[in-house]
């Protein structure tokens, strides 16, 4: 049995979860305890070992996620399409967490090509990242990480993952001791995963700080252009719209001092650019802690759309009118 369709699935079990919870709380806080019958206890998970970026074994049941609140995806660290971007949005879920992760809330990245990405590699993208404690990158022999892939239903069975970047980019939220588990996209609102990890799933609801107002309160949302929610959602986590430096560069006058032609292709294929060590795709790649600019994949109208927009938002930034 696969957690594919996990939405739906766990749904009886989530019921059991609430009644068994009630039935063992404490005090003012609610304390929840497994589902009875869960498919997805110690008899589903593999305890294969794991080794984290300090060179530190672990067994992913026992060590990784027994009794706790977790969120697992798959990298590889040379991947030059949206493994960078799944890392980014990630840290800004993170981010939201705060001192929750490493707590109660964790985080955990295992390699596809152990080959490669040995806990000196990992240990350095993770650095590269800055992405703190409380997040884990591991490795393992190919069997193991192959088989946990299959068992969290993030194995690409329609394509047989000839090559690495064929790999899924969705990731597993889950709660190992009610039995609750999702699968998402790691570029979904960071807002709403990090109230998934930090409320829905939580075993500790009392410990999330939600930012949001009543529905009576909030205000419509405003309708995104194509490029805007290409932005929002695949670019944001890196750059800002601005002068001010994330993971890449603030974007603020690009459209002035790029060579639009250089941009687009930049926006479009900038693994090929790497590739043939464009100067300027080289200067920013190592002024930029070496982290690679993802090839989102996007279409020519989409790069145009983009471009466009960062032109619109230099005006508003200067003018304040398109």
């Amino acid at each position: 049995m696969k957690i594919h369709n996990v939405n739906v699935r766990w749904s009886k079990w989530f019921c059991y979860a609430v009644i068994f919870g009630v039935m063992f709380s404490l005090g003012g806080g609610l304390v929840w305890a497994a589902p009875k019958g869960s498919p997805w206890g110690k008899e589903y998970f593999p305890n294969v070992e794991l080794i984290n970026q300090d060179g530190q074994k672990v067994r992913f049941y026992d060590d990784l996620i027994k009794d706790k609140v977790v969120a697992i995806n798959f990298i590889y660290t040379h991947c030059g399409d949206t493994c960078p971007a799944e890392t980014a949005s990630l840290k800004r879920v993170k981010a939201l967490l705060g001192d929750r992760l490493g707590k109660d809330i964790f985080f955990y990245s295992i390699s596809i090509d152990p080959d490669h990405d040995t806990p000196k590699v990992l240990k350095e993208y993770a650095e590269r990242f800055k992405v703190g404690s409380g997040w884990s990158f591991l490795t393992g022999c190919k069997a193991d990480t192959t088989l946990l892939r299959k068992k969290l239903g993030l194995y690409r069975e329609d394509v047989a993952e000839k090559n690495l970047n064929e790999h899924s980019v969705s990731f597993i939220i889950g709660n190992e001791s009610t039995g609750q588990w999702m699968k998402k996209t790691p570029f979904d609102e960071p807002k709403t995963l990090a109230r998934l990890l930090g409320y829905t799933l939580s075993t500790n609801k009392s410990a999330y700080k939600s930012s949001s107002v009543s529905y009576s309160e909030a205000k419509q949302l405003p309708k995104l252009s194509k490029a805007e929610d290409i932005y929002r959602f695949r670019c944001m986590s890196c750059h800002s719209l601005g002068a001010e430096d994330g993971l890449g560069p603030g974007l603020q006058g690009v459209t002035d001092r790029r060579d639009r032609k250089w941009l687009a292709r930049w926006l479009k294929e900038p693994d090929k650019l790497l590739a043939e060590k464009d100067p300027i795709a080289m200067d920013l790649y190592n002024r930029y802690n070496k982290v690679l600019m993802p090839n989102l994949r996007l279409s020519d109208s989409d790069v145009e759309a983009l471009i466009e927009f960062m032109e619109a938002s230099a005006t508003d930034a200067q003018g304040h009118v398109h």
